[in-house]
């Protein structure tokens, strides 16, 4: 067969499939459309050429198996030796030597932690390292009813409080935080620091943005990354730098979608002691139309005539803060914590605060404990009065009278936070291990003085995580924790012992 019989033929094989092609139905509508979009843009008809033959190649292609006949297989001698090869992640840091040696010379408490405390060495000694502040560890009335309320109702309530684990105390015991705050509802949560860490994202969400200072305690800090909203910081009591931030967030959302913005800060800081200025805050607050989520972990039941906390003792409507956190399990003597706010701000945690929806409802007896504190600070006001008569015989025998600490607390606080003093430190040269190693030698010492105390720690930085990521961080400081329990002369020996213990230990190390 030449050239010429070869084209004679393609060309009779392409008309009799032009044949039979033009029989099928629709062939003519598709001719035409292929004709147009060849004209019109011939690039698209390229592509679905392309795509055409790539599905047909990708029907066509033969199935491929997913057996794990195709999987490598180990002997079990291999197998035993991947895994003795394996070494996981460690999920916390190795301790260092001197968190070891902390360790190996923690004391050990023998009943309960009263002023006077025993410990397992059968020393007894006093006791400045807890939060028992108004000494209702060893009130007998206190205990009473506790007995009774776990006689009757058992000893917690094994279930949600959404579920079935409300019970009649529960209603009585936000009835009567409410009331003794002056706020129109409230909510109980099972636990201290999940309350704050529940409620922040419960309100806010991915995009909204919340204004913090810089000091917030641990609690506030794992709620708001919870939260995953956008975080912006402010210097520690700085109101002319939380001014200035505000004004930047307002500016910078003037032309985006309208979102959640809120101040979050604490009413007495527990990394450091000093007080907001609540009144400041609130009135930045209106300027700028923020809302105000105030942490009083620390201030409620020390601050105020009646112990209601900051509010109180500032003289600010309580209505003026939206949500308003607090713990029943520190100067109360109780357990758990709560949110007090507007019946919306309140009944909407109920379904949206993680911590209150999946966790097991307040133990009776805590809850009925709480209420009879509260009482006892609305009619028993000696009590609050003796302890800030012995804050203020601590004070005098420590603060102005050490060459070497000096306390960051408000003097209305029983938490006296006792950091070195600048110069100090500068003279010395001391970094944080320094510091801590020197507060440690002086927990130790004045512990072999009969006097018990501790230091301010933190949650330790996370592996590989650097100071600059983790932004803020807590200086190393002595805390003294300052009680009813004690007389006069007991606070001055007290406040002696350790007045002593740190001349001695940083004499030492000149």
């Amino acid at each position: 067969m030449d050239l010429q019989d070869a084209q004679g033929w393609l060309i009779q094989v392409l008309n009799e499939v032009s044949v039979q092609f033009h029989k099928v139905p629709g062939s003519a509508i598709f001719l035409r459309y292929v004709q147009s979009s060849y004209q019109n843009d011939p690039i698209r008809s390229a592509v679905e050429l392309f795509l055409f033959l790539f599905a047909v190649r990708y029907l066509l292609s033969p199935k491929y198996s997913t057996s794990k006949d195709r999987q490598v297989k180990l002997t079990e001698e291999e197998i035993d030796e991947i895994v003795d090869e394996w070494v996981p992640e460690p999920l916390v840091a190795s301790q260092t030597p001197f968190e070891a040696a902390e360790n190996e010379k923690r004391p050990v408490i023998v009943g309960p932690t009263g002023p006077k405390t025993k410990l397992s060495n059968g020393r007894i000694v006093t006791n400045v390292a807890s939060y028992n502040f108004y000494n209702l560890v060893g009130n007998e009335t206190l205990k009473q009813k506790a007995i009774q309320t776990l006689r009757t109702y058992g000893v917690g309530p094994c279930g949600p409080p959404g579920f079935y684990g409300t019970q009649d105390v529960h209603m009585k015991t936000e009835a009567d935080i409410a009331t003794h705050l002056g706020t129109s509802s409230c909510i109980i949560y099972a636990q201290a620091f999940s309350t704050i860490s529940s409620v922040i994202p419960a309100f806010s969400k991915r995009g909204d943005i919340i204004v913090a200072d810089k000091a917030v305690n641990f609690a506030i800090r794992k709620g708001m990354q919870i939260s995953r909203s956008s975080i912006r910081w402010y210097e520690h009591n700085d109101m002319g730098d939380l001014q200035n931030v505000l004004a930047s967030v307002v500016k910078e959302q003037a032309k985006k979608p309208l979102t959640r913005r809120f101040i979050v800060t604490e009413g007495l800081f527990e990394n450091i002691g000093d007080m907001v200025d609540l009144v400041k805050v609130i009135e930045l607050k209106h300027r700028y139309k923020f809302r105000l989520i105030l942490d009083e972990t620390w201030s409620f039941g020390v601050l105020g005539r009646t112990g209601a906390g900051i509010t109180e003792h500032q003289g600010v409507n309580v209505r003026d803060v939206d949500m308003l956190v607090g713990s029943l399990a520190g100067p109360i003597c109780s357990g758990g914590g709560f949110c007090a706010g507007s019946n919306e701000i309140v009944e909407h945690q109920r379904l949206s605060a993680s911590a209150y929806t999946f966790s097991a409802a307040l133990p009776a007896m805590l809850a009925t404990t709480a209420s009879e504190v509260l009482a006892m600070l609305e009619t028993s006001g000696e009590i609050v009065t003796q302890l800030r008569e012995n804050i203020k015989t601590m004070w005098a025998q420590l603060d102005p009278r050490s060459e070497w600490v000096r306390c960051t607390s408000a003097v209305e606080n029983p938490i006296m936070i006792l950091g070195l003093k600048p110069e100090v430190v500068a003279s010395r040269k001391l970094n944080n291990s320094d510091q801590e190693q020197l507060l440690q030698e002086m927990v130790d010492e004045a512990l072999a003085n009969s006097v018990m105390m501790t230091r301010l720690k933190s949650m330790p930085r996370g592996i590989n995580v650097t100071a600059k990521e983790v932004g803020w961080e807590l200086q190393p400081a002595l805390k003294v924790c300052i009680t009813s329990g004690l007389t006069r002369k007991e606070i001055e020996r007290t406040g002696t012992v350790i007045r002593h213990a740190i001349t001695k230990i940083m004499k030492a190390r000149r």
